[in-house]
């Protein structure tokens, strides 16, 4: 696996000036679900890719999740997503580059194959099942410190990125980058309160909450239905339905009634 600074962009390369204009014209709109979708219909014919996934690194919490979409393949982008981001981010050669530039304001391309991983299971669910063959990720450090990955993924049909397609890639990413900051810098704003909020109610817990517990009460607090729970946590909606009557259990209240009145009453010092 390797990874540089991004380059400054070489030659013309045509955009699809619709594609372009909706990429942007969707920022606030609570649409991040679609933005790695939208990145696909931007980057159009210039280079295949099977997927893309533009995942979050707050510090000292997992991975999170931002956006994903899958063209056609016979695999669970969502479900991988998040086994990624619980089990096998660490693994992940993203976090080499990122470790080793904390202070870094540009954006590093980072490019990983196949043949990189060693660890099986990582390899087997991330590569070998969605047969991938090779990622190229944009990494790029924006609010609150915390940085963001950009991930196109190659079929195995398609075999390995040439050297003109990432230099495509390369071109196109500063105009994608700051999509996706800007798309970002909107979910932090709607989702603040909710966080803050998670905060608030671990605060008052006797037992710490696991990094999975926490997640599951943002999204809790956010208001969202179970059904939109199991999407986010990547698992059935009876399993998601049945790890918030856990934590209510856990919280020691009995609905999300009591939960928002525990997140919301005054606090006295």
């Amino acid at each position: 696996m390797q990874y540089w600074p991004l380059r400054p962009g070489s030659g013309e390369h045509s955009l699809n000036i619709a594609h372009t204009a909706n990429l942007f014209a969707r920022v606030g709109q609570n649409r991040s679900r679609f933005l790695a979708a939208d990145l696909l219909q931007v980057i159009g014919t210039g280079v295949p890719l099977a997927q893309c996934t533009i995942f979050a690194y707050p510090k000292r919490r997992n991975a999170e999740v931002f956006s994903f979409a899958d063209r056609a393949r016979e695999v669970s982008l969502p479900v991988i997503s998040n086994k990624y981001v619980q089990r096998f981010f660490g693994l992940d050669g993203n976090q080499l580059a990122m470790s080793q530039n904390s202070c870094l304001a540009n954006t590093l391309v980072q490019r990983q194959s196949i043949d990189d991983i060693t660890h099986p299971e990582y390899r087997r669910i991330c590569y070998e099942q969605p047969q991938i063959s090779e990622r190229v990720a944009l990494l790029t450090l924006c609010e609150s410190n915390r940085w963001l990955s950009v991930n196109f993924y190659r079929g195995r049909e398609h075999g390995r990125f040439s050297q003109q397609e990432i230099h495509y890639l390369e071109a196109l990413a500063p105009l994608l980058i700051q999509a996706v900051r800007l798309h970002y810098h909107a979910h932090l704003q709607a989702s603040e309160m909710p966080l803050l909020m998670a905060e608030r109610v671990m605060k008052q817990q006797p037992v710490a909450l696991t990094l999975r517990e926490q997640d599951l009460l943002r999204l809790m607090l956010s208001g969202l239905a179970v059904e939109e729970i199991a999407e986010q946590l990547g698992v059935r909606p009876v399993s998601a339905a049945t790890y918030v009557k856990r934590l209510y259990r856990k919280l020691g209240i009995n609905g999300l009634r009591e939960l928002f009145g525990l997140a919301t009453q005054a606090q006295w010092v």
